[in-house]
C-alpha cells in the first residue's frame, strides 16, 4: 500500500500510528474469525427437510500474527438437507449453518465486507459413515465494532451408498480471511462427534429388470426339445417358460424353480407351429418387470408340401432399445441480478428407437445436479420442465409425455410407452426447461448436468 512506503518527516508519529493500526486490524481479523461467524450469504438452493440446531464446544486457534491464545467457546449450528428420504445412489445437498457464534467483535474497529470464506466438514453416522466437505462463498457485510457476528452457511453434497438412517452432525470448520493478508482460523469440535442435527432415512433404489433368457438353439422341428437358460431371476422362485406368438402365449409351456442365485435351466418341448419366441417370467402372468424375452425361435414346419410347390420362409430379427440426442449443451436465457426469475430454454431433442419387438414398454427419466457458479449453488429442485413426445406414424406403441414439474436430483419422467401385446416404434422427445434463479444470485454462469436414462 502507498502508506507503507512514504517517509514523512514532520508526521512520522502518524505513520507509526497507521502501521500499528494495520497490525491491529490484521490481528482483529484473526480474533473475529475465532468466533466462526461472518455474514456469508446462504446458497440459493431450496431446503425442505426439517433440522434441529445443536450446541457444541469449539476450540479455535487464531493465526500466530494475532498474538492471542486459543479461544474455547460454544458454537450453535444447524444441518439441513434437500432430501430427507433419498434412495441409494441419490445425491443429497447438505447445508451447514452456524446460527450463533461463540463470540462477538471484541473491539470498536469494524471489519470490512467480503473478506471471509468458510469451509468445513459434516460428519455422517449410522447406516453410512464418513464426512462431507462443505464450503461457503466469500461474501459478508461489514461487521461493526463490538457488534454480533451474523450466521454463515456452507454447502456440499454426498452420494447415498447404504439404506437406513444416516445421521448428520456439525464438524470442524475453518474461516479464511483475505484482509491485509491471507489468514486461516481453524475451529475444531472439542469432543467429537457433535450432537446430531439432522437425520435422513435412505431406501434402496428400485433396480432395472436384469433378468435374461437364452436358448440352446434358435430353431427346430415340431416336438423338439429346446434348452432354455435364465439368469438374475428371484432366487428359489417358480418360473414359467412358455412359447409366444406375438403377444399371445402358445401351447408350449413348462415350469421350473430358480436356484439360490436366481438362475435356471429348463427343457421346453416346442410343438406349436405358431411359436415364434420363448419367454420366462415369475408369477402367474407375464409382466415386463419380472420377465425376460422373447428369445426368437422358429418351428420348422415339416408338413409335406403338395406336388410341384415351394415353401418360402422369411425371418424378422429382434433389435434393441436405444436413444440418441441432438447435442449435449443447452444455453438457458439470462436473468438480471436483483430480479432473478426463470432462465428458460429447450432440451436437445432425444430420439428413442424401440426395435425389440416384444411386449415391454419403455421409460425415459432424467435427474439433474445442483447448478454451481461464482455465488454458490442453485438447487437441482429449481429446474423444471414441460415434456413433449411425438410418435412416428406406424409405430405399435404411442409415446406419452411426462408431467410438467421439477426435475431435481431424485429424477422425473420425461416420456414413456406402456406394456402391450406388441410394442415398439420410433419416437422424438422434447421439453421446455426453466431454472428458477433467486433474485440476488451473484452474477456469473451457473451450470448443472442433466442425465437421461432409458429403461
Amino acid at each position: 500500500m502507498a502508506s507503507d512506503t512514504r517517509r514523512p518527516t514532520a508526521r512520522r508519529p502518524v505513520a507509526r500510528r497507521s502501521a500499528r493500526r494495520r497490525r491491529w486490524t490484521a490481528a482483529l481479523g484473526a480474533v473475529a474469525l475465532i468466533a466462526g461467524t461472518a455474514a456469508l450469504a446462504a446458497p440459493a438452493n431450496a431446503l425442505t427437510a426439517a433440522a434441529a440446531p445443536v450446541d457444541f464446544p469449539t476450540h479455535c486457534v487464531p493465526p500466530p500474527i494475532a498474538g492471542i491464545p486459543p479461544i474455547d467457546g460454544t458454537t450453535t449450528a444447524q444441518i439441513t438437507v434437500d432430501k430427507a428420504a433419498p434412495k441409494v445412489g441419490d445425491t443429497v445437498t447438505v447445508t451447514y449453518t452456524v446460527t450463533k457464534p461463540a463470540a462477538s467483535n471484541p473491539v470498536d474497529l469494524a471489519l470490512p465486507a467480503d473478506i471471509m470464506t468458510p469451509s468445513g466438514k459434516v460428519t455422517l453416522g449410522g447406516a453410512q459413515t464418513g464426512s462431507v466437505t462443505v464450503t461457503g462463498p466469500k461474501k459478508n457485510p461489514p461487521v461493526p465494532g463490538k457488534g454480533a457476528f451474523p450466521p454463515f452457511s456452507m454447502t456440499g453434497t454426498f452420494t447415498v451408498t447404504a439404506a437406513g438412517s444416516i445421521t448428520l452432525s456439525p464438524g470442524d470448520y475453518n474461516i479464511h480471511t483475505s484482509y491485509i493478508m491471507e489468514l486461516d482460523t481453524p475451529c475444531t469440535v472439542t469432543d467429537p462427534p457433535a450432537p446430531v442435527s439432522e437425520t435422513v432415512v435412505a431406501t434402496d433404489q428400485p433396480g432395472a429388470n436384469e433378468r435374461t433368457v437364452q436358448l440352446g438353439t434358435a430353431s427346430g422341428n415340431p416336438g423338439d426339445d429346446v434348452t432354455v437358460t435364465g439368469a438374475k431371476f428371484s432366487p428359489l422362485t417358480d418360473i414359467t417358460v412358455v412359447g409366444r406368438a406375438g403377444a399371445a402365449e402358445t401351447a408350449d409351456r413348462t415350469t421350473i424353480t430358480s436356484d439360490a442365485a436366481g438362475g435356471f435351466t429348463a427343457t421346453l418341448q416346442v410343438g406349436d407351429l405358431a411359436t415364434t419366441g420363448i419367454v420366462a417370467y415369475e408369477g402367474g402372468a407375464w409382466s415386463a418387470e419380472k420377465g425376460a424375452g422373447p428369445a426368437a425361435y422358429t418351428v420348422v414346419d415339416d408338413t409335406p408340401l403338395p406336388e410341384n410347390s415351394q415353401k418360402l420362409s422369411a425371418s424378422v430379427a429382434a433389435g434393441t432399445l436405444s436413444m440418441s440426442q441432438a447435442g449435449d449443451t443447452v444455453e438457458l436465457s439470462a436473468v438480471d441480478f436483483g430480479t432473478g426469475g426463470a432462465a428458460g430454454g429447450d432440451l436437445r431433442t432425444v430420439t428413442v428407437k424401440d426395435f425389440r419387438g416384444g411386449p415391454a414398454g419403455w421409460s425415459l427419466t432424467g435427474k439433474v445436479t445442483d447448478f454451481t457458479g461464482p455465488g454458490g449453488r442453485i438447487g437441482a429442485g429449481e429446474l423444471g420442465w414441460t415434456p413433449a413426445c411425438a410418435t412416428k406414424q406406424g409405430s405399435p406403441s404411442t409415446c406419452a409425455a411426462g408431467s410438467p414439474g421439477p426435475v431435481g436430483s431424485g429424477g422425473a419422467t420425461l416420456a414413456s410407452t406402456p406394456n402391450g401385446a406388441v410394442t415398439g416404434g420410433e419416437f422424438t422427445v422434447d421439453a421446455k426447461v426453466s431454472l428458477n434463479v433467486p433474485a440476488f444470485t451473484a452474477p456469473g454462469t451457473y451450470s448443472g448436468v442433466l442425465t437421461l436414462t432409458l429403461t
